[in-house]
């Protein structure tokens, strides 16, 4: 049995995608090491050996440059097979590994020139250059690694033009695991949003969309800055607000057999426009009508698969009236509930994304 090896300086020790998906799929066929930071200590769970390397540093360049030491000093050490990291912090950690002789896999979670765009704190002028910047020193080590795998057919395509070893594999949810036989008639007068809450995520918009609406919002996540937390929690409409902060799987298949919709109205910012949300896929899965932004995509997704509802993400009362329109039709929202959840057994579901990555693994490996 080979060993191979996943690191992250930045997401958790049980994130989804590295934990829960890649890592424990691959434990059937190798063993698996996991390099994290986060100060929680070693332990080995669901066969996936997970090594702490403390803490990690608050900054993206403290990360860079000091974790990213610790993981490279840890990784030659276990010796592995192959490593596969997820963070741009770990850009030159792959470099160097590579250099050894390793074989290395980066898996690129999102378009990070793009993703520049969106950072509120840089000045407008910046973002250009450093998004060019930040895009040249990726590309370049991407060259050199032997597999590039990312979340999105669309950054697939950026990478394709530089490393013809790039191939997707979806963030999909894995099938059954939200899936519940709650009857319709059970479920509260209650709407959901599950994920990051921050401003470019439109949460704000969802609260102020509650407007004279007998709806609760089960609130599940963590808020990035003490000032938009503020924001959000004295807009008139935070006494519909049910915050439940963040939850584990367990808590997020509950919120969402409790609820008839779930939410993601993210801002139409130039990341976002191909991006593939976890939750939206998650939503369909619990078998509830997603409400998403209108982005091309998204409609093309919610849809086509008659699913859910698009509307403009800016739009509070274009919200409520989705909101309304959906909870005033029972029969419907459940229809479109059901809609969604043979989406994802069909198409949109881990086990086929699983494939690909043991393919992937066998390619490399051989």
């Amino acid at each position: 049995m080979k060993n191979i090896c996943h690191i992250t300086t930045v997401h958790s020790r049980y994130d989804t995608r590295i934990f829960f998906k890649e890592c424990i799929s691959l434990t059937k066929l190798y063993k698996v090491f996991l390099i994290v930071a986060d100060g929680l200590g070693d332990e080995v769970k669901n066969n996936v050996h997970i090594y702490d390397i403390g803490l990690r540093q608050k900054s993206r360049l403290k990360r860079a440059r000091i974790d990213s030491r610790k993981a490279f000093k840890k990784a030659v050490k276990l010796n592995c097979d192959l490593y596969h990291f997820h963070d741009p912090e770990l850009i030159t950690t792959g470099v160097k590994l590579k250099r050894k002789g390793f074989k290395i896999i980066y898996d690129v979670h999102e378009d990070l020139p793009k993703q520049i765009f969106g950072k509120p704190y840089l000045k407008p002028w910046l973002k250009p250059i450093v998004s060019k910047f930040v895009k040249y020193q990726e590309d370049n080590a991407a060259k050199k690694f032997d597999y590039i795998i990312t979340a999105t057919r669309f950054i697939k395509n950026r990478f394709l033009k530089i490393n013809k070893n790039s191939f997707d594999i979806n963030n999909y949810p894995i099938l059954n695991e939200l899936s519940n036989n709650t009857p319709w008639s059970n479920k509260n007068q209650e709407i959901c949003y599950v994920g990051g809450i921050t401003r470019i995520r439109g949460v704000f918009e969802i609260i102020k969309s509650l407007e004279n609406k007998n709806v609760k919002l089960n609130l599940a996540g963590k808020f990035n800055s003490v000032k938009y937390e503020a924001e959000c929690k004295n807009a008139l409409e935070w006494n519909r607000v049910n915050f439940l902060g963040s939850l584990d799987r367990k808590g997020v298949k509950n919120v969402c057999e409790n609820s008839k919709i779930g939410m993601v109205t993210l801002y139409p910012i130039i990341n976002y426009l191909e991006a593939l949300p976890v939750k939206m896929f998650e939503y369909m899965s619990a078998g509830i009508p997603v409400i998403s932004s209108n982005f091309p995509l998204w409609k093309e997704i919610i849809e086509g698969n008659n699913c859910g509802l698009t509307v403009d993400p800016k739009d509070p009362k274009q919200i409520s009236s989705a909101i309304e329109k959906l909870l005033s039709d029972e029969k419907q929202a459940e229809e479109l509930g059901k809609n969604g959840r043979k989406a994802v057994e069909e198409v949109y579901n881990w086990g086929i994304e699983e494939k690909k990555l043991f393919n992937t693994y066998e390619e490399i490996l051989k």
